[in-house]
């Protein structure tokens, strides 16, 4: 299986490449305009100088089986539309575009060309974030936070929030009816955004701060006199009575602790079998993202 993997940044380097490199049966082929980080990914993953292409369309004519896109998300939607007018089952970095109308362009494309279509969204694969759909889910709380980074709404909301957007989607056990939305803008900047999502029974909060002075995540979902939290995807503590603990094993790789490992596996899985992965699901995610976008524009006007 000819596998392309179009643009060669830290994303790739240390999340993707490690694990396509290692798949059986998979030919990596590689594509970056810069001819030196070309060389360089070629070099450190031992991918042959036929198997690179300094242009989108050399990699399309050696016309690969599927193709992994973690260019920069303004040219997501350039590159994603020549790749499924082509017919190549694509995965994408999230977003699928930095804008809800090229997004649903993509995935309506994607349907059309009935080619998979899937977005890089890990956390729906991370194992200590799969365990907790066996534990009560009444109230989830998820919080992912920087230091030092307010940024323009738009591309907080897209590059970064979306991940706590899509896995509060993911953990919610029920169908949500109602959206609360709340932002704090400052200056044009982004500084905090927390989205409540709620429905019967159950109630989702997800809160981002730029200005919070640490890096870290940290999920909380309880129910039933019960309660789990999840730590940075790789500590578990599951509080009844006593806590009790449980750390990622000293030799399971990050990639698989995050879940970037199984993605890759089932969309590889996909393409071998002939399914169609739908990204209208996805799509739900970032019109979630284009509504906070949306709040916090108005928030600092």
């Amino acid at each position: 299986m000819k596998v392309g993997v179009i643009g060669l940044g830290d994303i790739a380097h240390k999340a993707y490449l490690p694990v396509l490199t290692t798949q059986p049966g998979v030919e990596p082929l590689l594509h970056t305009r810069t001819p030196a980080t070309l060389e360089r990914a070629a070099r450190v993953h031992r991918v042959p100088a036929h198997a690179c292409h300094p242009t989108l369309d050399g990699l399309i004519a050696a016309r690969p089986d599927a193709a992994f896109v973690h260019a920069p998300t303004d040219t997501h939607a350039e590159i994603v539309t020549r790749l499924l007018t082509a017919g190549i089952p694509t995965y994408v970095d999230k977003p699928l575009a930095p804008r809800l109308a090229d997004a649903r362009r993509l995935a309506d494309l994607a349907d059309a060309r009935e080619t998979s279509l899937a977005v890089g969204f890990n956390r729906r694969h991370a194992p200590a974030y799969t365990h907790c759909l066996d534990h009560p889910r009444d109230l989830i709380v998820l919080q992912k936070h920087r230091r030092g980074l307010p940024e323009d709404p738009r591309r907080m909301v897209y590059d970064d929030f979306i991940h706590v957007v899509d896995t509060l989607r993911f953990l919610a056990p029920g169908t949500v009816e109602d959206v609360t939305i709340s932002t704090r803008v400052r200056d044009g900047l982004l500084h905090h955004a927390v989205l409540q999502l709620a429905g019967d029974g159950f109630t989702a909060i997800g809160a981002m701060n730029h200005l919070s002075g640490s890096a870290e995540e940290v999920l909380e979902v309880s129910g039933a006199d019960a309660k789990r939290e999840v730590r940075d995807l790789a500590e578990i503590t599951d509080h009844k009575g006593q806590p009790s603990v449980r750390r990622r094993g000293d030799w399971v790789p990050v990639a698989r602790q995050r879940g970037i490992e199984q993605a890759v596996t089932v969309f590889l899985d996909a393409v071998r079998t002939g399914r169609t992965l739908d990204a209208q699901d996805a799509l739900r995610t970032h019109e979630l993202c284009e509504r906070v976008v949306l709040a916090a524009e108005d928030a600092g006007r």
